[in-house]
């Protein structure tokens, strides 16, 4: 839009004041309202993996049927105390005389034990915990009234499912404030480099954070309605992914506004000129981030169909936020949001030279950039392939079938120490037992085929009286029978989160099918492996959905099949490398000993998502250009004019998902750097120089089949650059 710089058009009052204060102030009242919400999300959450596995697992069914053997929702504590050597006399008395104290916390039902080790140095308490309290603050009660209360010398755990939820719940608590202060300072110091101003940052800090509030409100409501489940790694993601795509978005929008201003003096006119040139990329890109978070409502786990809706939400108020509070703050600071370094108005003749190579007005890296894209393209392109499939081998490497819950805490837990003390001294499995729902009339061919079965330690049928959840038989007696089953304990040898463990429900699954074809394993390792196996079907299901739904969306943005279709290549190309570095990173330099089975889909949704929007940035500008100066010409300036807006998105979104890295979870840790990394090497090597030097070497073909891909329409284009060619851009050619 030409504006002469001496005469803008009037703007009316409403537009240029009234309508950019209401919509701040209406962005404030969301965020007075959901600012607080945040501290609330804690009461809608749940780190229950049991809760997140699909009706149609077998772990499902089994815990359905477990409740039916309980009047109250407890899940065991397992206490150990353990000795350096064997307990004396007067030492048993001592921890006998535990258990009065124990029960007196009034924490659940009857506390089992002492039930010393066979090796004398340790005794353990089974202490059921009501479910529908606090967790995390019964579990500390039990651990200072036991550090209390054990003779001296001795080391005190609590752990078994309400330990390590304790200790989980724990991790994930800089959730709710570090997490959120560490990307937020990160993004600000990025954007203070780039825009060496002050006023900028803090505007568009402030739309991210506004955004950030809105989805919180929204995912608060929708949980509080059951419409979706919750828990601590979806709400981490949550604030991530809204800081940074909300910033990404506005680093675009700024982008344009600082072009827009060098068109005119008024600032309205800026903003709308801005609004209406990145409107449409803006949009495509958050649809495509959108629609493919949605994507993985087609997951069997709860906890992926949970997550979708909750990033989705997140990313639609980044949109609003970006296309709504940034102009209307653009509108009231006009040219002083850049302060210091103010956009100087451009002299009208001054604005679009029509040089055909697109690089005239370009300088420093991205020149250079260019300039290597338009000399040697099947050289660049190439080069970059091979590159990424090099790294894309170390996926071979990639050991994501899960691990044990034990290892998914990487600071120090009492839990953790307290499984390593349960493996030294009794069966690995106390306190958390394989539970086998079997037909009442084969109780005792099951029961005799569970105890025959390798890996497992003891079993028995859960009388009247017992404890469903505990692992330890009540006071001996005829089976409890409800709607003709019974429930069988089986204590394995090996800790309830291993791969062992797992190896023998497995067996057990395929075993006593032939002897009760309704026969049941559930418990805490069959949930485990049914959430693991659930995960790994979902990647092969989820990931054609995303990348079609993709594909779908860039045909439409850029009206073309060609050209859809390899932006959607390079970067399924470029998540395999990321996969590939980081499976040599996890294996080698951090040593992890594996990665939960979601990590793969997780990855592929956001590198996938994310990194087509990188691609649809430049696409669409590059189109923009082509349309008025060709193909060619059209790559390098688009190249060139969002080269270091989409470097400065990809360092923002890198460092907002780095931060996820602070809370000690593994799998939020191994998300953190293959997003980080694959963002980098999207926006750095796919996007900088596979993506336009492989379109370069197609040329206007890469368009196919519209009108823009006909070489002759595309010639005509550049023929009408080529009288003011001649003397300046002969020597760029």
């Amino acid at each position: 839009m030409k504006t002469s710089p001496q005469h803008s058009a009037r703007v009316p009052f409403w537009l240029r004041w009234l309508l950019p204060v209401l919509l701040v102030l209406t962005w404030l009242a969301i965020a007075g309202v959901g600012g607080p919400t945040f501290g609330r999300l804690d009461e809608v959450s749940s780190n229950d993996q049991a809760s997140f596995l699909p009706a149609s697992a077998e772990a499902t069914a089994a815990q359905d049927w477990q409740a039916k053997f309980r009047d109250s929702n407890e899940v065991p504590a397992v206490i150990v105390i353990e000795n350096a050597e064997k307990f004396t006399p007067a030492q048993l008395g001592e921890a006998a005389a535990l258990k009065a104290e124990l029960e007196g916390l009034g924490l659940g039902s009857a506390v089992i034990g002492p039930i010393p080790s066979e090796d004398g140095m340790a005794v353990q308490f089974i202490a059921p915990i009501d479910s529908s309290g606090e967790v995390k603050e019964a579990v500390k009660e039990l651990r200072d009234t036991v550090a209390e209360a054990a003779p001296d010398g001795m080391q005190t755990f609590v752990t078994g499912p309400a330990g390590l939820a304790a200790d989980l719940t724990s991790a994930f608590a800089g959730i709710d404030g570090i997490l959120l202060l560490v990307a937020l300072g990160a993004v600000f110091v990025i954007l203070l480099i780039v825009y060496r101003s002050l006023l900028l940052p803090i505007a568009v800090l402030l739309t991210s954070v506004f955004a950030l509030c809105a989805a919180i409100l929204l995912v608060f409501g929708m949980a509080k309605l059951g419409w979706i489940q919750l828990n601590g790694q979806s709400q981490g993601i949550l604030s991530i992914l809204v800081i940074g795509a909300a910033t990404d978005y506005a680093l675009l929008y700024v982008a344009r506004f600082r072009e827009a201003l060098t068109h005119t003096r008024n600032r309205t006119e800026a903003v709308l000129t801005a609004w209406k040139t990145s409107v449409e990329p803006i949009v495509a890109s958050g649809a495509t981030v959108i629609i493919a978070l949605l994507c993985l409502l087609f997951s069997d786990l709860n906890s992926n169909k949970g997550l979708g809706p909750v990033a989705a939400a997140g990313i639609l108020c980044s949109l609003f936020a970006a296309l709504t509070l940034l102009p209307a703050l653009m509108a009231l600071l006009g040219r002083a949001a850049f302060w210091p370094f103010r956009p100087k108005l451009v002299p009208e003749d001054q604005r679009e030279p029509k040089l055909v190579t697109g690089l005239e007005r370009q300088k420093g890296i991205w020149r250079a950039t260019g300039s290597l894209v338009s000399r040697r393209p099947r050289t660049v392109w190439i080069a970059s392939v091979l590159l990424l499939l090099v790294a894309s081998t170390g996926i071979l490497q990639l050991k994501a079938n899960g691990v044990p819950q034990t290892d998914v805490i990487l600071t120090a837990s009492n839990a953790v120490d307290g499984q390593d003390a349960l493996a030294r001294h009794f069966d690995a499995g106390s306190g958390s037992p394989a539970v086998v729902v079997a037909d009442e009339n084969k109780a005792d061919a099951v029961l005799a085929e569970v105890k025959a079965a390798d890996g497992v330690g003891d079993a028995y049928l859960l009388a009247a009286g017992s404890v469903p959840i505990t692992g330890a038989p009540g006071t001996p007696g005829d089976p409890d029978v409800r709607e003709g089953k019974v429930l069988i304990n089986a204590t394995l040898n090996y800790a309830a989160d291993s791969i062992e463990a797992e190896d023998v429900v497995k067996a057990l699954r395929a075993d006593l099918k032939t002897v009760d074809a309704s026969a049941l394993v559930g418990g805490v390792t069959a949930t485990a492996l049914d959430t693991n196996t659930t995960a790994q079907r979902d990647l092969v299901i989820i990931i054609p959905v995303v990348l079609v739904v993709i594909l779908f969306i860039l045909m439409l943005l850029l009206r073309s099949v060609l050209a859809p279709v390899l932006l959607v290549l390079s970067v399924v190309l470029s998540y395999g490398a990321a996969m590939g570095v980081s499976a040599l990173v996890f294996n080698n330099l951090l040593g992890f000993p594996g990665a939960d089975a979601t990590v793969p889909l997780f990855g592929f949704v956001f590198l996938v998502a994310l990194g087509v929007d990188y691609n649809i940035f430049l696409m669409s500008r590059v189109r923009e250009e082509s349309l008025k100066h060709g193909t060619r010409p059209g790559i390098l300036r688009g190249l060139g004019v969002t080269g270091g807006v989409i470097t400065s998105a990809g360092v923002v979104l890198a460092a907002t998902f780095a931060a996820l890295g602070i809370i000690p979870i593994m799998f939020l840790v191994q998300l953190a750097f293959i997003v980080a990394f694959g963002v980098l090497l999207d926006t750095v090597l796919v996007r900088s120089l596979l993506v336009p030097a492989l379109a370069y070497d197609i040329g206007p073909r890469i368009w196919w089949p519209s009108k823009l891909g006909r070489p002759e329409l595309d010639s005509a284009a550049q023929r009408a650059d080529e009288p003011e060619l001649e003397a300046e851009g002969a020597g760029l050619r």
